[in-house]
């Protein structure tokens, strides 16, 4: 007999905890580049990449390839106990893709959440001092410290406190705000003055970009002041391009738009194209700063994962996906302008914003405020059109477009066909309702 989605989702209901959200009760059975088939056979457009996992797409040829021929050779030996080649490798190559010009090193775990936990050790370490600050509206993960820096209470620590002390944030800069940034340097400078004196500040840590917190751009100007303030304080400036890294943003990097160099980078998601693997790299004197066997883990930087993430980079280049964002990030934001355009949507779009492929776009009510009921109903129904999407944003009214940026033309433009109409249909079944 067939499996059904509905089954699944009830043996889900009685073997997992219901902390763990699903955007979907639709399981998957097999998936390649930007297309999902699940359970019942269905085909669907993937607009969420495992949420930014999979810039080079489901199962990529030369992904797949280059796992397997590890997996015949060794899938663990813990690099800490026997090292090996592919670690090594990745490390150079990340080294020199990480914007800065001196020389850098590179650690690798196995979650994001992880990478920001060791690049908070690491700059601990290095400054020997023991405060860091972060933004409101940030997300850098779910262990204990990634909760404390993490800008958002709800749903992230609700009942898991207490958070490590010696965390403090300052408001992100209000999206539509001209010069907005400089009233969060300006919190900055309020905080040095009231909380925690600049030279107690281990690190400052950013989202170029912030992911969960709706795709919101830090201001580049506001990236350089940042910088300024670091070196002059001797505090390290650590960026998060978990969720902007590899090619996402029309950049490597998202950091680079600024043209600053971070003192540490803490990367995850897209880097291994699946696997589980994360990163730190930073400027070599600084992650030397942990004495021997202060660093490490089981898994960190496994074989299959670095393998995997060998053969991610060699995609980027070779299918020079990092202008291959510039084009879809263009085309999106045309899309979306056009749909803001029509009538039938009764000015329900609000803002549109992207850097690259990194592109969001905010649902609201007719009088102009965030509108999280419409925005939950539009992600909820899509997959009954065929698109698997996210929402994010600190009000909860933000959509999110993290497709491969290997999706063919053809297929990002079906995709938002498909958010289109499923718009259309939100927007008539609340007019027959009222």
């Amino acid at each position: 007999p067939m499996v059904k989605n509905s089954n699944l989702q009830k043996r889900r209901e009685a073997a997992v905890p219901r902390g763990v959200g699903n955007a979907y009760a639709i399981y998957a059975e097999r998936a390649s580049n930007a297309e999902v088939v699940d359970v019942e056979g269905r085909r669907l457009i993937d607009f969420a990449g495992g949420i930014a996992v999979l810039n080079t797409g489901h199962c990529h040829p030369k992904v797949v390839a280059a796992v397997k021929d590890q997996l015949e050779k060794f899938t663990h030996t813990c690099f800490q106990v026997m090292p090996y080649e592919q670690y090594i490798r990745l490390a150079e190559r990340l080294n020199d893709l990480v914007p800065g010009d001196y020389p850098k090193k590179t650690i690798f775990l196995t979650t994001g959440a992880e990478a920001v936990e060791n690049a908070v050790k690491i700059a601990r370490a290095y400054t020997r001092r023991s405060a860091v600050i972060a933004f409101s509206g940030a997300f850098h993960g779910r262990t204990l410290m990634g909760m404390a820096l993490t800008g958002k209470y709800r749903p992230y620590k609700v009942g898991f406190g207490p958070f490590p002390t010696d965390v403090y944030h300052v408001p992100f800069p209000e999206t539509n705000e001209k010069d907005g940034w400089q009233k969060s340097m300006k919190a900055l400078d309020t905080l040095f003055k009231a909380d925690v004196g600049p030279d107690n500040v281990a690190a400052i840590i950013i989202e170029p970009v912030q992911g969960e917190g709706g795709f919101n751009i830090v201001p580049f100007e506001m990236l350089r002041a940042l910088r300024e303030i670091c070196d002059r304080h001797g505090i390290l400036l650590i960026a998060d391009e978990i969720q902007t890294g590899f090619a996402r943003t029309g950049k490597m990097f998202a950091i680079e738009h600024s043209g600053i160099a971070p003192d540490l980078v803490t990367m995850a998601k897209s880097l291994a194209g699946g696997f589980p693997l994360s990163a730190v790299t930073g400027k070599a004197e600084i992650m030397d700063a942990p004495a021997a066997g202060g660093l490490g883990g089981t898994y960190g930087g496994s074989p299959i994962g670095c393998a995997a993430a060998n053969a991610v980079l060699d995609v980027m280049e070779e299918e020079n996906l990092v202008e291959r964002a510039n084009v879809i990030g263009k085309r999106m934001i045309e899309r979306l302008r056009e749909m803001k355009k029509r009538n039938t949507f009764g000015n329900r779009i609000g803002d549109i914003r992207g850097l690259g492929a990194m592109v969001a776009c905010e649902l609201v009510t007719k009088d102009g405020t965030p509108d999280a009921e419409l925005t939950k109903e539009v992600v909820s129904r899509p997959g009954e059109n065929g698109l698997v999407l996210l929402s994010c944003g600190v009000n909860a009214n933000v959509l999110r477009f993290l497709m491969p940026l290997t999706a063919p033309d053809a297929l990002i433009e079906e995709g938002f066909d498909i958010l289109e109409r499923t718009i259309g249909q939100v927007l008539d079944a609340q007019v027959k309702a009222a």
